[in-house]
């Protein structure tokens, strides 16, 4: 019996496991990305936000949508669609030009990690590019936007995400204040921006 024999009787075999290894790689892709918002889903988001904080210099953001169950209930959710598709595409942009990534960790909440430097001054540029209308058949759709920021110098990124997470809540509470503020509960003069 010559070798080529039981190759050739083995390639079949070979294909099969080829190509559900290829299948199976698609799909764990395409499960690490929204497929509305084309942007990292929460599991994703968070091994790319590790090591973007590993790399030092490093800021985390979590951004809520305000208003947005008015654009569903109202227009319904080829709208509310619209409005996280918008979002998604505005995200990813302004990571892009802040050296930092963006995720959707659920409904409308979205986490960013970016430079610390001048994230302050950036999460107002932020803001502004998220509240800007969206348009929708003819309809102009106003959401507004929360927005909690710390940098994550001497913290996990588990801790950061609490303190954006809580500093974005109080920005939720305040009314929608505009600017940057200190909260108490920021870590030791570790500033928490909200917007």
């Amino acid at each position: 019996m010559s070798l080529i024999q039981p190759l050739i009787a083995a390639a079949p075999l070979a294909l099969g496991w080829t190509t559900h290894g290829l299948l199976y790689r698609r799909r764990l892709t395409a499960a690490r990305y929204c497929p509305l918002t084309q942007l990292l889903t929460r599991d994703g988001w968070e091994k790319a936000a590790l090591r973007r904080v590993l790399r030092g210099n490093a800021a985390v953001a979590i951004v809520d949508l305000d208003g947005f169950k008015g654009v569903n209930d109202t227009f319904g959710h080829a709208a509310g669609d619209a409005v996280l598709k918008a979002t998604g595409h505005r995200l990813h942009l302004w990571a892009g030009a802040s050296d930092g990534t963006a995720g959707r960790l659920g409904g409308d909440e979205f986490a960013l990690v970016m430079s610390a430097d001048d994230f302050q001054s950036g999460i107002d540029q932020l803001h502004d590019l998220l509240t800007a209308p969206v348009d929708w058949q003819g309809q102009q759709l106003e959401v507004g936007a929360s927005i909690g920021a710390v940098p994550t110098d001497g913290l996990t990124l588990s801790e950061a995400l609490a303190h954006a997470d809580r500093a974005m809540y109080q920005a939720k509470g305040s009314g929608g204040r505009r600017g940057p503020r200190r909260h108490q509960d920021a870590p030791q003069g570790r500033p928490e921006v909200t917007r």
